[in-house]
């Protein structure tokens, strides 16, 4: 019912500054936790920083001042601006949407993957 579409990744060197993009279709954007992951080859896929609802940002502390998450309501769209890009920082980002119902005594967990973008950052 939810697919999520990214883009925005690419080639830059360190220092350098890239878009990210998270386009969200579906019903009730609004009401979603959204947040941004990443992943190495034979490494465990780690949150980067999500947004809530109203727009409470959290971030990765590998991340802190450089990325810079943020979401369109209007747009069913999220957002990472990444600056001050390290080598390090090189992975596939993947968008990823979440949400919780409860109907009467029954609880939904509610959460959906895109198929990522990738950033290489390389001198």
């Amino acid at each position: 019912q939810v697919t999520l579409v990214e883009s925005g990744g690419g080639l830059v060197r360190p220092g350098g500054s890239l878009r990210l993009s998270c386009r969200f279709s579906g019903k009730e954007f609004e009401t979603y936790l959204m947040a941004w992951y990443r992943q190495t080859p034979g490494k465990k896929r780690e949150l980067v920083a999500s947004i809530a609802s109203g727009g409470t940002t959290t971030y990765d502390d590998s991340v802190m001042g450089r990325f810079t998450m943020s979401r369109d309501n209007g747009r069913n769209s999220v957002y990472l601006q990444m600056s001050g890009l390290k080598p390090e920082d090189t992975a596939s980002y993947l968008c990823h949407s979440a949400k919780t119902v409860r109907r009467g005594p029954e609880i939904y967990e509610y959460e959906y993957w895109g198929q990522g973008t990738q950033v290489t950052v390389y001198s």
